[in-house]
């Protein structure tokens, strides 16, 4: 099984967040919680049911990580691309996503 990390939007924001083992929304993907069995998965599911619920965030879902050097890299170019920001300078205070981290 390949591992997985909730992510979902926050609403007051829209910033992208990624649950962490504390059960609280980060801004870090690299701080999320991974799971790597299919009950890890369940719960991360539910739990980001009863955050939307709850209109913490909105856009939840499961994606697909893979663990490198103790670094966690999305699977897909949109994760990644959410994970390190914009591919281009966007605004002030976001800075353009590190190009060797959204590469596929």
């Amino acid at each position: 099984m390949v591992d997985k990390v909730l992510t979902a939007n926050r609403l007051t924001d829209g910033i992208a967040v990624w649950l962490d083992a504390n059960g609280k929304w980060s801004t870090s993907l690299q701080e999320a919680l991974v799971a790597r069995h299919n009950e890890a998965v369940e719960a991360l599911e539910a739990i980001g049911k009863k955050s939307y619920a709850d209109n913490e965030v909105v856009d939840v879902a499961v994606v697909e990580v893979q663990e490198t050097n103790g670094v966690l890299w999305p699977l897909r170019l949109r994760e990644r691309i959410r994970a390190q920001g914009p591919t281009m300078e966007y605004a002030p205070g976001y800075a353009p996503a590190d190009p060797e981290f959204i590469a596929v």
